[in-house]
């Protein structure tokens, strides 16, 4: 009773203010808890906050390829820079010129037979995979080669691996619908101008019956020309698998050994490398007012010194003029107005039989320079795509030695390549309202 007598006896405002302090201080408390948390000193910052990203990024390093070349033929190129994985598998001879006569367009089905049914798996199952870990997959052909391949994760690409090693099992559902889309694309490309024109570019170079001159885009192959050509071309061989942000080679090989058991090692058939010949080959179609007109010669196998005079010959023409390379052709091509169709002839002439100037080549030889290099940097499938060139190429890869590749190429190189390629017979095409465009004799004589 005497202690409540006590308290009762505070004077008020002295208790009304000690009781003000005590809230204030309780506020200030909360305040400075709710908006300043300290931090543990017993746990770190990945233990306290789990999931936290990085604040200092990883740094960059500079690729480091590496090669292998396995006892069934195939070659194994992989770097370990690439923040991304590209995996593709190439096969040098599943290209339309190693197609036989009665093979025509199964280059182009089963290019389509990618990713389909085969080794026991369905096309749907193969695909979930590949959807389930965020897997790209792709695959191309053209007249020497096809790849197929995917874009991953590096921690999800050693798993995909075997996808790409099925055996295709050939389930009529999946050839009906190769066979459709190969039609499909076959339509589509016979309606594009510059693939006409470079359909009928290679008909004017190696002949149109040779294995280089017949059409990639070819419809109505039959399946068993689909079946035995993807027996006898499809094969490790000779091939090529590329990959891009692999950390280790080893580990990565072993697992390719493992997962490509069901692809056949042996060799297959090779056709007859096709000789370069030069002609002539026209496609009129005055309806579509506008004329297309490609002159090549046979290029360089250097690509480095190819990639130089292409470059050379887009930066030294006229603005509706354009160098091309393909494999084993150098040229240039144009395309004008019917009105115009007949100069096109006469400026691609002029274009190649000029002099090629020191400075002008040193200026188009720094330029694909740079576009080589900044290939590698274009993401991991151009990346993967230059490794597999350089490994066709040259049996190796290095970025250093892509560099020094184009550094060793002379003036005297360039200009030696442009007088030999003025010796031989230039190849012609044309295509569209080419009426007033003079024919292969008369642009020949401009290089006699």
């Amino acid at each position: 009773l005497f202690f409540l007598f006590v308290s009762f006896k505070i004077p008020y405002t002295e208790k009304m203010a000690t009781l003000s302090i005590g809230r204030a201080a309780s506020r200030r408390l909360a305040t400075v808890g709710s908006a300043k948390r300290g931090f543990s000193s017993l746990l770190t910052m990945t233990d306290e906050f789990p999931g936290l990203p990085l604040t200092t990024p990883t740094p960059s390093k500079a690729s480091s390829p590496s090669v292998t070349t396995l006892a069934s033929g195939l070659t194994i190129v992989s770097e370990d820079s690439s923040s991304t994985s590209t995996i593709s598998l190439t096969f040098p001879r599943g290209g339309s010129a190693d197609e036989l006569l009665s093979e025509g367009g199964a280059a182009l089905v089963n290019k389509n037979l990618a990713f389909k049914s085969g080794s026991g798996l369905s096309s749907a199952l193969i695909l979930r995979n590949l959807e389930d870990d965020g897997a790209t997959p792709f695959s191309t052909a053209g007249r020497r080669g096809a790849t197929v391949g995917f874009t991953a994760a590096p921690d999800k690409a050693v798993r995909l691996v075997p996808l790409l090693a099925t055996s295709c099992s050939f389930e009529k559902w999946d050839m009906r619908d190769a066979l459709k889309l190969s039609a499909t694309e076959a339509s589509v490309a016979s309606e594009n101008a510059q693939i006409v024109l470079t359909e009928q570019l290679f008909a004017a170079a190696y002949g149109a019956q040779s294995t280089m001159g017949r059409p990639f885009y070819t419809a109505g192959a039959s399946a068993e020309g689909v079946m035995s050509f993807r027996a006898s071309q499809y094969n490790l061989d000779g091939a090529v698998l590329s990959a891009t942000g692999i950390s280790d080679h080893a580990a990565f090989v072993t697992a390719v050994e493992e997962g490509f058991s069901d692809l056949p090692g042996g060799s297959g058939k090779q056709s007859a490398a096709a000789a370069y010949i030069g002609g002539e080959a026209r496609v009129h179609a005055p309806s579509t007012e506008y004329a297309h007109v490609a002159l090549a010669f046979k290029g360089p196998q250097n690509s480095a010194l190819l990639h130089v005079m292409m470059t050379y010959l887009t930066m030294n023409s006229a603005d509706n003029l354009t160098g091309f390379a393909a494999p084993g052709l150098v040229g240039i091509y144009g395309g004008a107005p019917s009105a115009a169709a007949s100069n096109i002839a006469d400026s691609l002439c002029t274009t190649l039989t000029g002099t090629p100037l020191p400075g002008n080549i040193e200026h188009a030889k720094a330029i694909a320079k740079a576009d080589a290099v900044f290939a590698l940097d274009a993401g991991s499938r151009s990346l993967a795509e230059a490794m597999t060139g350089s490994v066709l190429e040259k049996g190796s890869f290095n970025a250093s030695d892509l560099a020094a590749s184009y550094d060793s190429i002379t003036t005297e190189d360039v200009t030696s390549a442009f007088a030999a390629l003025v010796k031989s017979s230039p190849s012609m095409a044309a295509v569209g309202d080419i009426a007033s465009v003079p024919y292969h004799a008369t642009v020949a004589a401009r290089f006699s």
